[in-house]
């Protein structure tokens, strides 16, 4: 797992029982996700396909700073996934874990297009 962005727990980012709300979480999973993939195949014409199950395994406290992780699993024609987590950096607590969250390359028409990736490997 690679580890490029931090976040500092704040007032505005807790629910109603004080803790990271989860909706904020998966925001930033989503966004490392789409920052990681730009990254990866110098290019902004992606977008978020699918996320799937969310798990939250800790508590993010307010001041708590928090380290997200991404890392490339598996590479398609038009997509690729990513493994996310957000973790603790004090403790080093697992806070939600992302087994799968898949990124799809557009074309100008916003349609799914072969990606610098897939075009390499032929």
């Amino acid at each position: 797992m690679e580890y490029k962005s931090q976040r500092i727990v704040m007032y505005e980012h807790l629910n109603s029982a004080g803790i990271l709300f989860g909706g904020r979480a998966m925001s930033w999973i989503d966004e490392e996700a789409i920052i990681f993939a730009a990254d990866l195949l110098e290019s902004i014409n992606i977008a978020t396909l699918k996320i799937s199950e969310i798990k939250f395994e800790n508590p993010a406290q307010l001041g708590d700073i928090l380290l997200l992780g991404t890392n490339l699993s598996k590479v398609g024609t038009s997509t690729i996934s990513i493994e996310c987590e957000i973790r603790n950096k004090t403790t080093n607590k697992l806070i939600v874990h992302v087994q799968e969250v898949i990124i799809v390359a557009l074309d100008k028409n916003k349609k799914p297009t072969p990606h610098k990736l897939a075009i390499k490997n032929n």
